[in-house]
């Protein structure tokens, strides 16, 4: 797995994490009309960190990085 595809993966972790945080806590106190906005300013930024480590994870490495990797090391 690439660097970018792991740094993805984290991020898709990280985010999904952080919401599922915000949610439980925003439930858990009695003070929804201040939580309300803070849920949804922090929904929009999770599923934005979301998408942009999921399209990191699922892109396919450009064909000069496959040529790198298969290419065999130089005797010296």
């Amino acid at each position: 797995m690439g660097r970018s595809r792991q740094l993805g993966m984290f991020m898709v972790i990280g985010a999904a994490f952080g919401m599922l945080i915000m949610v439980v806590g925003a439930l858990r106190r009695s003070y929804m009309v201040i939580a309300l906005p803070v849920v949804v300013a922090t929904g929009i930024v999770g599923a934005l960190a979301f998408w942009v480590g999921w399209t990191m994870m699922n892109t396919e490495p450009e064909l000069a990085e496959l040529e790198e990797e298969d290419a065999v090391p130089a005797a010296t």
